[in-house]
Parts: structure tokens; C-alpha cells; sequence
């Protein structure tokens, strides 16, 4: 009777945790959706940017801007690490800490650069802080609400830096948004700039008022919070996918355990049934025998 109360009690637990992975699946399916029809909104507006930076850039000398121009001697570079806040979201923290760990070794070992990191999102913070990596920044919980005037904000500082050589390069890794089931770790480079070369012809000549060259230096820090934002709404989406496969999956899981133990529940019961007919049978031939 023990071990009968024991699976009992063990298909009722995992009963109440199918419960909760079916509302954290149900809850993240919702995020999912409201995320990545931002992140849908938003990809037309970027890529019509990245195409008239592509057009203006190409008329003018690399020269006329800082963000522009490449360092000759790469000696110290930023790295701008995405990943979730919280857990329960599959693979999805391990492969963005484990793809920027191996990309900071990189750099470290075959260039000799050292490397500092911008951390948003609290697991990514918490990993490469036990391990010794300098956090110059972290942001935590930021994700929800992030809009223009934070990404200003935090380009601002980095921009600034660049320009006066504290920093050669400033890079970020995020997951990029394939579908449901498919998120891949991305590193970007973002300072210098490299204006993006489009392999469509271009829709037409752009007629710039005032000249290029002004407008370009307008553009420039525009289009690198334009990328950030873009990094910030894909790592969002990718995050809630991940968690809501993750607890499709967690919830399947807990549906064939069930059946598992309800199997074996079943099995047992009946071996006790059996044993407690036998004991019956056998007194009753015990009485006629005596």
C-alpha cells in the first residue's frame, strides 16, 4: 500500500507541474506573438534606412566621420552581450554565454585585445562576473520597455568613448529570430561602421538636402540605434519562443511520465489485489482442510 500511495502522490505532483508548464507555454506564446509583430513592424523602417545610409555612403570618403574610419591597432574592444533575464527557456542562455565566451577567448588569444563587456539581461551578467570579465555596464529587466530614448542613451556613452579612443571596436551578440523553433547567436559590428551594401540595384538616386556629407554625420548615429533596437527585438522574440517550446516540451514530458505511472500504478494494484485474493483463497482452503 506504500509504494501504491507513493505513485499516487508522484502522478499528482507532476499533474500540478503540467499545469504550470501548459501556463508558462500559454503565457509566452502571448508574449511571443505581441514581440514579434513589433519586431515585424520595425524590420521595413530598418531596412530602408540601411539602404539609404548604403546610397549616401557610397558618394563620400570613409574620412569625414570618426564612426567611419577603422583603427589601425585594435588594442581594446566592447562587446554589447544579450541574453534573458530568467531561466526556463530551453538552450537559449547557454548558447549566447557559450558563443560569446568562445568569441572573447578569440579575440583575447589571437589578437591580444582586451575586451569589456555591456551586459543586458541578468544571466549573461551573472556568468561573465563570477568569471572575471570586466562589466562596464548592465541593464536587468530592461526588456518590455525599450524605446528610442534608452537606446540613445546607452549608444551615447559608447559613441563617446569610441570618438575619444578610450575603445577600437564595439561589437554585439544577440539571438537572431528564425522561427519557433530555430534562434541563432549573432555578432554584429557596430562601430566602426561599415555601411550596408545592398545586392538589389538601387530604387533610384537619393537627392540629398543639405550635402551628403551632412547628412551622412546625421545619419550615422541614427543607424546605430536603429541596430541596437533591432538586436532588442529579436533577442525578445527569440527568447519567448524558446520558452514556449521549452514548456511544450516540459509539458509533453510531464503527459508521458503520467502515463508511465499510471501504467505502473495500474500494474502494482493489481499485484496487490491479486495477492490479497490469494491470501483469501488460500485461508479458505486452509478452514476446509481443518
Amino acid at each position: 500500500m506504500a509504494k501504491l500511495r507513493d505513485i499516487k502522490r508522484k502522478i499528482q505532483a507532476i499533474r500540478k507541474t503540467m499545469q504550470i508548464t501548459r501556463a508558462m507555454n500559454m503565457v509566452a506564446a502571448a508574449k511571443l506573438r505581441r514581440v514579434q509583430t513589433r519586431a515585424e513592424n520595425f524590420a521595413p523602417y530598418a531596412e530602408k534606412f540601411s539602404e539609404v545610409l548604403g546610397n549616401i555612403a557610397g558618394r563620400v570618403e570613409p574620412e569625414i566621420h570618426p564612426l567611419l574610419v577603422k583603427r589601425d591597432e585594435i588594442r581594446r574592444c566592447l562587446l554589447i552581450l544579450f541574453t534573458a533575464d530568467r531561466g526556463l527557456c530551453g538552450s537559449f542562455n547557454t548558447n549566447l554565454i557559450n558563443a560569446a565566451e568562445s568569441w572573447l577567448k578569440e579575440k583575447e588569444e589571437k589578437g591580444g585585445v582586451k575586451c569589456e563587456i555591456i551586459a543586458i539581461g541578468k544571466k549573461g551578467r551573472d556568468y561573465f562576473q563570477k568569471r572575471g570579465y570586466e562589466i562596464v555596464e548592465s541593464y536587468i529587466n530592461v526588456y518590455g520597455k525599450v524605446d528610442m530614448k534608452f537606446i540613445s542613451q546607452l549608444s551615447e556613452k559608447f559613441i563617446k568613448r569610441y570618438v575619444s579612443e578610450e575603445i577600437d571596436e564595439v561589437y554585439m551578440l544577440y539571438s537572431r529570430f528564425i522561427n519557433v523553433l530555430r534562434q541563432v547567436p549573432t555578432v554584429v559590428k557596430l562601430i566602426p561602421i561599415e555601411p550596408p551594401k545592398t545586392e538589389k540595384a538601387p530604387s533610384g538616386e537619393y537627392i540629398c538636402e543639405p550635402n551628403p556629407e551632412e547628412l551622412l554625420i546625421q545619419l550615422l548615429p541614427k543607424y546605430i540605434n536603429i541596430q541596437l533596437m533591432n538586436a532588442f527585438l529579436q533577442n525578445e522574440t527569440s527568447e519567448h519562443a524558446a520558452r514556449m517550446t521549452a514548456m511544450d516540451n516540459a509539458t509533453k514530458n510531464c503527459s508521458d511520465l503520467i502515463k508511465d505511472l499510471t501504467l505502473l500504478y495500474n500494474k502494482a494494484r493489481q499485484a496487490s489485489i491479486t495477492a490479497e485474493l490469494m491470501d483469501i483463497v488460500g485461508g479458505a482452503e486452509a478452514i476446509k482442510k481443518g
